[in-house]
């Protein structure tokens, strides 16, 4: 059924993304990194040999909602017009990141081609900044590979006309802003554990991480709105979860009378009983159902 598939997609979409943003709410990672004091942490942490780019030479082409439906916790910003870089943060292991993030390219490339004004119809060769792509995983995961091949993943590492390569990044201790960023993530399952799905859960949570250093500047400069995103963001969860719980509950209801009407097609179509003795047969159809079921019939 239709709307059954659409409840799964919901539902899959909260399994995946523990610490996501869904619709309404940017998550802490992309409001994190709409700070440029932050991207260019994030930007010499991807590579620190390159201690001369400064903020005012990064920007942001960070997707927003593309569609009504689509959740994104991506960033995305260029270095001059020579470089393209898209993060996303994933806590669920999931190969098909590949996927999102090429899509995620492409829609950025489109959107680049137009502000530059350049034309792929024409014999002139375009000019495009060279991408990167990175995942941030915050699991738990014991294999821990440094790419996730497209190629490799869904064509068995066939020699075909399209690969995209994202590398993955897991944090260290070395204190920079990807680690930090993990670190935040961790604690907050672990007061999640033990405080549930409330406000305590996100308090302790930007209390711990200030005490042990870990996004300090920004959870003080911005306590309040951390607090508010975090708790948008699990409250949004909620309200999903209360509406697979309706639409599945319609969608077996549905289902239910579409197999009492199909019972009542057959009988009717014996006719070897009266409609009052189909009623006590199916008993969630009224004698005024089962006669507009036959008048259909006619």
């Amino acid at each position: 059924m239709k709307k059954e598939n659409g409840v799964n997609a919901v539902e899959n979409r909260i399994k995946d993304e523990e610490v996501a943003k869904h619709t309404i709410k940017d998550s802490v990672f992309t409001d994190l990194f709409q700070d440029k004091k932050y991207l260019i942490q994030l930007y010499r942490t991807l590579h620190p040999e390159d201690q001369d780019t400064t903020e005012e030479q990064l920007s942001d082409i960070t997707i927003h909602n593309i569609m009504t439906n689509d959740v994104y916790n991506d960033v995305g910003f260029m270095v001059g017009e020579k470089l393209l870089i898209l993060t996303e943060a994933q806590a669920t292991w999931t190969e098909n990141i590949a996927v999102r993030i090429l899509i995620y390219l492409m829609v950025t490339y489109q959107d680049y081609i137009k502000k530059t004004k350049q034309n792929v119809y024409k014999s002139k060769k375009i000019r495009l900044p060279k991408p990167e792509m990175y995942v941030i995983y915050t699991g738990d995961r014991k294999e821990r590979p440094e790419y996730i091949s497209l190629a490799k993943e869904f064509f068995d590492g066939q020699n075909v006309f399209l690969d995209a390569k994202i590398k993955v990044l897991y944090g260290s201790d070395q204190g920079d802003i990807i680690s930090q960023y993990v670190t935040f993530t961790k604690v907050y399952d672990e007061q999640r554990k033990l405080h549930g799905r409330t406000r305590k859960a996100v308090t302790e949570t930007i209390r711990i991480c200030k005490d042990k250093n870990v996004l300090k500047e920004y959870l003080e400069e911005r306590e309040k709105e951390v607090e508010n995103i975090m708790l948008a963001m699990y409250d949004e969860k909620e309200i999903l979860l209360e509406y697979i719980e309706s639409e599945r509950y319609e969608a077996a209801k549905e289902a239910k009378e579409e197999n009492a009407r199909e019972t009542v097609i057959q009988m009717l179509r014996k006719g070897k009983l009266s409609v009052e003795e189909i009623v006590q047969y199916v008993p969630s159809l009224s004698i005024e159902d089962v006669e507009k079921i036959q008048q259909e019939l006619l």
